[in-house]
């Protein structure tokens, strides 16, 4: 029963590494068959693996290792497999980090054992694209004053990285530019072109995120955390989210351990101040009662909604019509007679960049 059940992980792993592959990351691509290789051989991975060897795909036990042994990397207790990962400054050598990690397998076993019970969290900051950019679009759409001050609420916030998303620098594909001239995050090639009306900046008031394990970006653990997630040799990637982790210091989010109903039916609009919700890629991790449920109370806080309240629900999820990527959907309800009509506003990859613009329903 076990050898069938290590050729599953096995499996798992070989799927990853075809989604490695597709999303840019060629050094797990290679990585990732190898250590299956090694698990169904009885390696050092087998060793590793054992007694989680029945949990599901979608734990993503291969990204777990992975992620903890990245993190000894880049803490500088795994000298010689950081030699050989971009983000800690390496080669990108194949053979040599493969032959690094194979041996990690082995001398820090009990440290990746462990590694595998922690979730892979990478709080994408390319994400930002979408959902500021979404933000910007609605308020240069003329519904409502694009200088109200606005409280943005976060499902799935990991590290809240999200939630600074008016800290970010954002370049479109002609070379206009958005946001803070000296920010340390800089996402170049963000949008197709700078929303139409968007206001020069964003007047954010209130900065709030759910997750079930959330991750504070400002504390050594957590930033590390964080970047151990990233896939090392997705260099932009990790300057993306090491630039975000500075913003973190010095802008504050406060972020509550929280499930998604709950955290939604406490939100309530505020005269005087537009109410955003707003997530990327996580509601397919809830389940079908709870997704219901909190379709359900995002409904009731519009239906709350009025002209000095407006409520604004901003989305980038999968939907089964966009076949090249994610639409950027938003809900706005201010009191008129489109309340809650839902609006395509583009589409984008899953980390979010580029992020294109579209005026209809389908894809761009």
């Amino acid at each position: 029963m076990m050898t069938v059940l290590l050729a599953d992980v096995a499996t798992h792993f070989r799927h990853q590494a075809a989604a490695c592959e597709r999303l840019g990351s060629p050094l797990y691509a290679a990585l990732l068959p190898r250590l299956a290789d090694d698990l169904l051989a009885g390696g050092p991975t087998a060793d590793v693996i054992t007694g989680h060897e029945h949990r599901p795909e979608s734990d993503a036990l291969s990204l777990r290792l992975l992620g903890g042994a990245h993190r000894l990397a880049l803490s500088g207790l795994a000298p010689d497999l950081a030699a050989h990962l971009p983000s800690c400054g390496g080669d990108a050598d194949v053979e040599g980090a493969w032959s690094a990690l194979h041996r990690l397998l082995v001398d820090e076993r009990d440290v990746l054992r462990h590694a595998l019970d922690l979730a892979p969290q990478t709080n994408e900051v390319g994400r930002s694209s979408a959902l500021l950019g979404g933000l910007l679009t609605v308020l240069g759409g003329g519904a409502i004053d694009p200088h109200t001050p606005v409280r943005v609420f976060e499902l799935g916030t990991s590290g809240g990285l999200n939630l600074r998303a008016d800290h970010y620098r954002y370049t479109d594909a002609d070379g206009a530019t958005w946001g803070p001239g000296d920010s340390p995050v800089h996402l170049a090639g963000a949008w197709s072109t700078v929303p139409a009306g968007a206001p020069d900046r964003v007047d954010v008031v209130e900065r709030v995120g759910a997750d079930v394990n959330p991750i504070d970006a400002a504390t050594d653990a957590g930033a590390l955390r964080l970047m151990s997630f990233v896939w090392p040799d997705q260099t932009a990637r990790m300057d993306r989210l090491r630039g975000a982790i500075e913003v973190a210091h010095r802008v504050p989010a406060r972020l509550q351990r929280i499930s998604a109903l709950p955290f939604i039916q406490a939100i309530e609009p505020r005269p005087g101040t537009l109410t955003v919700l707003w997530h990327s890629v996580m509601w397919q991790y809830i389940g079908p009662e709870e997704a219901a449920a909190s379709a359900e109370a995002i409904r009731r806080i519009g239906a709350h909604a009025t002209a000095e309240a407006p409520f604004l629900h901003l989305s980038m999820e999968s939907g089964d019509r966009w076949r090249r990527g994610f639409p950027v959907i938003a809900d706005l309800w201010h009191g008129g007679e489109d309340d809650g009509a839902s609006r395509v506003l583009g589409v984008a990859p899953a980390h979010g960049v580029p992020t294109r613009w579209a005026d209809t329903d389908r894809p761009a």
